[in-house]
């Protein structure tokens, strides 16, 4: 059998690929291992699907080179894809950060991509295998289960390393090895990130527990909810600067960013100085929080008789709390991969590769890593629909 072009990968990136060639007349088929499509989508957003972010520009990405995503991001942007949301009658709303999320489930996109995937004459075949990838000079030759396919173009689709459980694996990755096309090492981004005994004894009891505070790490910050965990931190503060921690590295915690708490104490000293410094510090934060801290700071008694200096140090612990992860909770929970496909190796108004005609590499598989908040579905729809173009 042989067709214009063989997907492999029926995530988000594939999809809107196929949709696009499909449109165009080309003969497409779209293969995943999964006995469904879109499974990352179904999972995303707590089951809402965060479909996308209003504010999208290059410098909400990770890359070796920043600016290989703004040609694919013009071209598709955010506000098509949600035309293309709106138009087919799903309702949607906006929450922090410019985030984008269906109103009901994620099931909506899935079914509005494959709706789509019909209507553009693409044939999807799941629970499909590939074993191997041949090139004849002509023709690229696929051995799948379903038999053998020969195709003019090749699409890898197939994302990074990131949740094995729902399939994922480091398909893309080998095939890249296979033609000779360039990685950039990939580790789990947007994770969890995890702690030794000691310090995890330091937080003993605050599991659960959450906070907004601003992170920081290698010249990144951002500030959202962190989250306290029985291994370690978690939250979008914590997720967001995983992408930037390297092992060994320390983080930079403030956790009362919007007000100095050096200033809020010694004001507060002056009119309720018996008041103890765990109940005086639960005034401004979560009162586990403040347990934590007096613990850190090791000191005792009424506010009142403490002086600008104990307050400095209370500050700091507050303001400029610094812990160093060990590690993350990896592949497992990470919700993207860091790293892949070296993006010189890509043209950046098609995503193929350039001294390989007709391979193709889109999404995650691909060097440029979103943040949290709908930017790698974006990254997902507008490559796809960059190489879809022209496959």
């Amino acid at each position: 059998m042989k067709s214009n072009v063989i997907i492999i990968g029926a995530g988000a990136a594939g999809m809107m690929c196929a949709i696009e060639a499909g449109k165009r007349g080309r003969k497409v088929i779209l293969i995943d291992h999964a006995k469904t499509p879109g499974e990352k989508i179904r999972i995303s957003g707590g089951g809402r699907c965060n479909f996308t972010n209003k504010n999208i520009s290059k410098e909400n990405f990770i890359s070796s080179n920043q600016n290989f995503c703004i040609s694919a991001l013009k071209k598709y942007t955010a506000q098509d894809f949600t035309n293309l949301v709106t138009s087919k009658g799903i309702s949607w709303r906006e929450k922090t950060l410019g985030q984008l999320f269906c109103d009901t489930s994620s099931l909506n996109i899935i079914e509005m991509l494959t709706t789509e995937l019909k209507k553009a004459k693409v044939k999807l075949s799941p629970n499909t295998n590939v074993s191997s990838i041949e090139h004849n000079g002509n023709d690229y030759i696929l051995e799948t289960s379903i038999g053998r396919l020969l195709s003019e173009n090749i699409v890898i689709a197939t994302g990074g390393k990131s949740i094995p459980k729902i399939g994922a694996t480091d398909f893309g990755y080998r095939i890249a090895k296979q033609f000779e096309v360039g990685l950039i090492e990939t580790r789990p981004a947007l994770v969890a990130l995890t702690f030794n005994q000691i310090d995890l004894d330091k937080i003993s009891g605050l599991s659960g527990n959450s906070v907004f505070a601003e992170v920081t790490c290698n010249r990144a910050s951002f500030s959202e909810g962190l989250l306290f965990t029985h291994r370690g931190l978690s939250g979008p503060s914590i997720l967001q600067i995983s992408s930037y921690w390297k092992e060994r590295e320390d983080i930079i915690i403030n956790l009362r960013k919007d007000s100095s708490i050096k200033e809020l104490l010694a004001t507060l000293r002056k009119t309720n100085g018996k008041i103890s410094i765990k109940n005086a510090l639960a005034f401004y934060l979560p009162t586990k929080i403040a347990e934590m801290i007096v613990r850190e700071v090791a000191l005792d008694g009424n506010l009142g008789d403490q002086s600008n200096l104990a307050l400095e140090r209370i500050s700091l612990a507050v303001h400029h709390w610094k812990v160093k992860p060990i590690g993350s909770e990896g592949y497992r929970t990470a919700e993207v991969t860091l790293g892949g496909i070296n993006t010189d190796e890509l043209d950046s108004r098609t995503m193929e590769v350039k001294k390989t005609k007709g391979l193709f590499f889109i999404g995650e598989v691909v060097d440029v890593t979103g943040w949290l908040g709908g930017y790698n579905f974006q990254w997902a729809w507008s490559s796809g629909w960059s190489a879809g173009q022209v496959v």
